[in-house]
């Protein structure tokens, strides 16, 4: 079975897609974006809080604002690999400067 998907706007215009997972095990040594989500009855998801890891297999099973983000109805991670930090950076920024996930300050 192949793992969800869903799609991010990063501008109105440009959208990317994410890997949904709903347990927080199992993560590669991989770089890439991730997102402490919920999804809304409507089927919408909603972002809480977005940030960036140099190694999934480290973060975010151990992000010190996980246990905030499930308090606030974080069900799910969506998880999109991405290589280079230059890239990480613009990724993030966009997705913060967009979405205004309620738990993310900076960037905004």
């Amino acid at each position: 079975m192949s793992t969800p998907k869903c799609s991010w706007p990063i501008s109105a215009k440009q959208t990317l897609e994410f890997e949904i997972y709903d347990s927080n095990d199992g993560w590669h040594k991989v770089g890439g974006i991730y997102i402490f989500s919920y999804q809304q009855k409507a089927g919408s998801w909603i972002a809480l809080y977005v940030g960036q890891t140099k190694d999934f297999s480290e973060r975010p099973a151990t992000h010190d604002r996980l246990d905030e983000a499930v308090r606030l109805g974080a069900t799910h991670i969506h998880a999109r690999v991405v290589s280079l930090q230059a890239d990480r950076d613009r990724i993030e920024a966009a997705l913060i400067q967009y979405l205004q996930p309620p738990m993310n300050s900076q960037l905004r």
